[in-house]
Order: structure tokens, then C-alpha cells, then sequence
């Protein structure tokens, strides 16, 4: 066999350079997301009955277009093909980055290898959140869930309801409000590498990257943890 096709056999199926594509456009698809999620949640300050409203407009949007919860369907499906694609691909990179780095260790490397070194286990912490958030306001699973869950039907929600009872829960509270502190810093790294990724060049851009992945990332886990902090002190209830 030649050389060059004995390159051509080891290429991998997946260069790095598509696979940190699709976690840069995966990870866009997902702080966009987590930012519009973070301004319904929001609308929980605006009362139950407005908060409940909205929750059972997302069921019934666009029919009869859409069937009855056909938006949130297809938003979940949508999140779950990305969810895939993007542990895949850091899989992927983080066990190449093993293979080359060999035995040796980089230390005080500075903050931006610190986040970007424990981007593997923000990641997990989130995929547990996602999974005990959806068993606990979604499904209402026990034990995740709170023993007052009531579920929506085709008429009513109860999602104010719902959150407010879970979150009177303190390790559940303080569970939410941890995890929105490492959302934080998995958002303000991943949208930083994405702009990276995706071709910003420039002193000027990537600075103006490091500002915008930092406004975001703020933005979005302020939002969030304000809402189990109010619930634990008695202003939401």
C-alpha cells in the first residue's frame, strides 16, 4: 500500500475542523435558546396568571398549523440533534487533545485555559440539569419533582405553580442556582471559542467576542438565578 493511501485509511471520518464547527454552531443554537428561555422564565414576575398563559400558549402555538404542542415538539427535537452532535464532537476533541498531549500537564496556563480545560465538566454538570429540569418541571417525576406537581392539560397550566413548589424545595433551589453559575461560565467560554471557530480574525473582533460571550453569558445566568433566589426568600410564591 503507498503512503498516500495509507494517509487516505487513517483519515477519521470526522477532522477536527468539522467537529469544532458543528460545537460552534450547536453551541450558537443553544445560548440562543437558553437566552429567549431565560426572557419567558422572566414573565414569572409578571403573576401566575400571566405566567401560566404564556406556558399554555406554547402548547397551543401556531395550530392548527401545528398540532397541539407541535412548537415545543419541534424545538425539542431539534435541541436533542444538536445535543447529540455536540457531545459527539467534543468526545471526540477531548480525546485527541488526550492522545497528542501525551503524559505531559500544562500548569498555570491562566483563566482562559481553566475554562476551556473544565469545558468537559461544565458540560456534564449541565446534561445532568437538563435531565433532573425536565423530570422535575416537564414530566413531573418523582423524586425529582415536587410533591405538588400537577400537570398541564389541554385547557390549563400550572406551571407557576409547578416552579414555585420546586423551588420552595432548598437543595433544589440552591441546585438551580449553582447550576446557572456554571451555565454562566460555559456560555461566556463557548460563545468566545465559537467566534474562534467559526473565522473571527482581528485583535478588534475578538476582543468585541470576549465582551458580547461575557454580556450574554451574565445575562442569562442572573436572569435564571434570580428566580429561585426570590422564590427561597418569599417574594415569588
Amino acid at each position: 500500500m503507498s503512503s498516500r493511501a495509507r494517509t487516505t485509511a487513517r483519515r477519521p471520518l470526522l477532522s477536527n475542523f468539522v467537529c469544532k464547527t458543528v460545537m460552534a454552531l450547536t453551541g450558537l443554537i443553544f445560548s440562543a435558546f437558553v437566552l429567549v428561555h431565560m426572557v419567558g422564565n422572566l414573565k414569572v414576575y409578571l403573576g401566575g396568571e400571566h405566567f401560566n398563559d404564556y406556558a399554555h400558549w406554547l402548547r397551543e402555538a401556531f395550530e392548527p398549523v401545528l398540532p397541539y404542542e407541535g412548537l415545543l415538539w419541534v424545538l425539542r427535537l431539534a435541541l436533542l440533534a444538536s445535543l447529540a452532535g455536540h457531545v459527539a464532537c467534543a468526545a471526540l476533541l477531548w480525546r485527541r487533545a488526550r492522545v497528542a498531549r501525551g503524559p505531559v500537564r500544562r500548569r498555570h496556563a491562566g483563566w482562559r485555559s481553566f475554562t476551556a480545560r473544565t469545558m468537559p465538566v461544565t458540560g456534564l454538570v449541565l446534561l445532568f440539569f437538563v435531565i433532573f429540569h425536565v423530570l422535575d418541571l416537564t414530566t413531573g417525576t418523582a423524586p425529582a419533582a415536587s410533591g405538588g406537581f400537577e400537570a398541564a392539560t389541554v385547557n390549563t397550566s400550572h406551571a407557576y405553580e409547578n416552579l414555585v413548589a420546586s423551588f420552595q424545595r432548598p437543595l433544589a433551589g440552591l441546585f438551580y442556582a449553582l447550576a446557572m453559575i456554571v451555565l454562566g461560565l460555559h456560555v461566556a467560554h463557548g460563545l468566545w471559542a465559537a467566534a474562534n471557530d467559526l473565522g473571527a480574525t482581528g485583535r478588534r473582533f475578538r476582543q468585541v467576542a470576549v465582551v458580547v460571550s461575557g454580556v450574554v453569558a451574565l445575562v442569562i445566568m442572573l436572569g435564571n438565578i434570580s428566580i429561585p433566589i426570590f422564590v427561597l426568600i418569599g417574594v415569588l410564591k
